[in-house]
């Protein structure tokens, strides 16, 4: 799998800060992360993009660091970008602005056959649907200051992976959407764990998503659990990493059972995968 992130590292200049670029392209459905140095005089406050902003987190390991991770949205198209970072230096505001470029990860299309009562809905399944939606959109959008993790994240399975992240998906020979995650390979009732440390914010069986689990980690990162048989946890619960969060199954939209695993970054669905390794890389490998 071939994995694009955006790395920048900042040094004190005599007005503002120096900015040096490690990799300045990345694909649609993937995240970017920025690394900053504690700087004397320098109060780091935002990096805007697309009219977006993000949020600047500390290390969870290191207090003389910060970082801030922005997805690329799937539907993102081929372009130029700039990211604006403003901070604050000796009580005036300034902004630094950066270039990267964003390229198309030509994702594949996969034909899944489903019952039809998942790809045409009833007026009350429509409802229900639209309903749960909206409700773990709420969810993501929130961003917990804390940040409950203190280690690398690790996947909630070993297993075959079955279906990447970013697939097209056409249902019963019609085109309904994109893969927001990927599925590992589980027969029924086996046990998932939490990718790492958060608190439970969804539990409950949902249309498309049968039974689900929604973890936050803090600081704009969720995981999601999917198409499970049992839940063992129940909202508001704290998981710690590695504890079982319930077993796989095949409830909701699917043609299997398996797990389908997720993250999403400031609302937005990321490759899974790419995540974890870019987050685990920088953010908990300790850096001389």
């Amino acid at each position: 799998m071939r994995l694009f992130f955006l790395y920048l590292f900042f040094a004190t200049a005599v007005f503002g800060i120096n900015v040096e670029m490690a990799d300045e392209t990345i694909t649609n459905g993937r995240t970017a992360l920025l690394e900053f140095k504690k700087e004397k005089n320098i109060e780091y406050k935002r990096v805007v993009t697309d009219k977006k902003s993000y949020k600047i987190f500390k290390n969870p390991l290191d207090d003389e660091k910060f970082y801030v991770l922005f997805p690329i949205g799937y539907y993102e198209k081929p372009a130029d970008k700039k990211i604006e970072v403003f901070y604050v230096e000796q009580g005036k505001e300034r902004s630094k602005t950066l270039f990267f470029k964003v390229e198309n990860a030509n994702y594949e299309k996969e034909t899944l056959s489903v019952d039809s009562s998942k790809v045409t809905l009833s007026e009350e399944d429509q409802k229900r649907a639209s309903k749960e939606y909206t409700e773990a959109m709420q969810i993501y959008k929130k961003t917990t200051i804390q940040s409950y993790v203190s280690s690398e994240f690790i996947i909630p399975m070993e297993s075959k992976i079955t279906s990447d992240f970013g697939k097209a998906r056409v249902y019963n020979g019609s085109l309904k959407s994109y893969h927001g995650g990927v599925d590992f390979r589980a027969s029924e009732g086996t046990p998932l764990i939490a990718t790492n440390s958060g608190k439970v914010v969804l539990a409950k069986d949902r249309f498309y998503s049968g039974g689900s689990v929604v973890i936050d980690h803090g600081q704009g990162i969720y995981s999601c659990y999917f198409h499970m048989s049992k839940l063992d946890v129940k909202e508001g619960a704290i998981v710690k990493k590695g504890e079982t969060i319930g077993l796989s199954g095949s409830s909701g939209r699917v043609t299997g059972p398996h797990l389908h695993f997720g993250i999403r970054i400031a609302s937005q669905q990321v490759d899974p995968l790419q995540f974890i390794e870019l987050i685990n890389k920088n953010i908990f490998t300790q850096k001389n």
